[in-house]
């Protein structure tokens, strides 16, 4: 169409949701369908952060905020910082949006000019690229490997950074891959970052509650207090507190930054929703004992979904250290064929044979970066996961 933006052209629409929507649709058909796409906890938000949302509303807390924030949620979100970072922030160094994504979207809006590089980790979550590509920005791709179970290595990340590099973007637990850095790979990629000091640090915490097998989560500016003043620590609601759709995304940077990004969202979103903001406080301050149970359910699916993926043919699945996702390689089933004669020959045909032979929706390798692999979320019953992994075992088996 030709009035649409030349910077459109470059960027693609969300594959997770998509999937995710072509799911819902098969179902609402009457298709016996197990979406495994959606990147969201199905437990539901805690009762006490409903309730602090419920009184909210009848206090009246339903006009505009401050565009980044109401006082007594950067209040809580420093609170947060300190107590599970060891990291010191002001409220004026504190930014709240309409969920993660605005965050990052605004963070790339108020620095990048043409030319500006941000290196990436692949496999990536989807919207980076994109967001980075909107804002003018040029993606840099870092490959990792199966074989360092998706972890970036220093040598790589020294191999990408130019001067043109402004940012890398860093995920840990990631999503797709569930991967997570200790404190000793993170020093060593830290250490590369303090050789650079024109690279800023955007790091995506967003998983950071949802780690098993006694994983210690550790974020850059923690790990090394040199990046502090070059380092936006993102995280928010969504995923530990299971609260996707009330979209709240938090930050904490250099106060010159956080301004910035200011400047940006009060000509875009203005503030997030003021209800929402109240519930987050809550959620921040309130109990967090119930992230022990809903992590244990977790790692129970998860050593459900490794186990049963690692026994279908032609996948090799790697046991992750935190997030809800798994990101088996489908490098064994390339090139075979399904019943009808229809040739595998990349990890999207895969998915969409997946989909068409048994009803089973998952995101493919591509659309984070890396193929041939795809993205398994198993925030859903373990009833359905067990079905969906008997589905995908029994697909496998019959490519031949």
């Amino acid at each position: 169409m030709a009035f649409l933006s030349d910077t459109l052209s470059r960027v693609k629409p969300s594959p997770t949701m998509a999937v995710t929507q072509k799911a819902r649709e098969l179902k609402a058909a009457g298709v016996d369908v197990i979406g495994l796409g959606a990147g969201e906890p199905d437990f539901d938000t805690p009762d006490n952060v409903k309730q602090a949302a419920i009184d909210a509303i009848r206090r009246g807390e339903t006009k505009y905020t401050a565009v980044d924030g109401i006082p007594e949620l950067k209040e809580a979100i420093c609170a947060k910082f300190k107590r599970d970072n060891g990291l010191d922030y002001k409220p004026a160094q504190v930014s709240v949006a309409p969920g993660g994504k605005p965050i990052i979207f605004n963070a790339m809006m108020a620095t990048l000019n043409p030319g500006d590089e941000v290196i990436i980790p692949r496999p990536y979550w989807v919207s980076y690229p994109d967001m980075v590509l909107i804002a003018g920005g040029t993606p840099v791709f870092v490959d990792t490997t199966l074989e360092n179970r998706f972890r970036v290595q220093p040598e790589d990340l020294e191999a990408a950074i130019t001067d043109k590099t402004k940012w890398i973007i860093f995920n840990s637990p990631s999503n797709p891959s569930g991967a997570a850095y200790t404190r000793e790979d993170l020093k060593k990629l830290t250490d590369v970052l303090m050789r650079h000091p024109h690279v800023w640090v955007l790091t995506d915490d967003m998983y950071e509650h949802i780690v098993y097998d006694d994983f210690e989560f550790v974020t850059p500016a923690e790990v090394e207090p040199g990046l502090y003043d070059r380092t936006l620590t993102v995280n928010g609601a969504s995923k530990a507190y299971a609260m996707t759709g009330w979209r709240i995304g938090y930050a904490a940077g250099p106060e010159a930054l956080i301004k910035a990004m200011a400047k940006v969202m009060s000509q875009s979103t203005s503030n997030p929703t003021s209800i929402s903001q109240w519930a987050t406080v809550e959620a921040l301050n309130g109990p967090q004992d119930f992230l022990i149970e809903r992590n244990r359910v977790f790692k129970e699916r998860r050593d459900l979904v490794v186990s049963m993926l690692n026994q279908a043919k032609g996948l090799s699945c790697p046991t992750p250290e935190g997030a809800f996702y798994v990101f088996p390689s489908c490098a064994g089933c390339i090139g075979k064929s399904t019943p009808e004669g229809k040739v595998i020959e990349t990890d999207g045909d895969f998915a969409e044979a997946l989909l068409e032979a048994e009803g089973v929706a998952v995101v493919q390798g591509e659309a984070f970066g890396l193929s041939p692999f795809f993205r398994v979320s198993y925030a859903t019953s373990t009833e359905a996961l067990e079905e969906a992994c008997t589905r995908i075992q029994r697909f496998c088996g019959s490519l031949s």
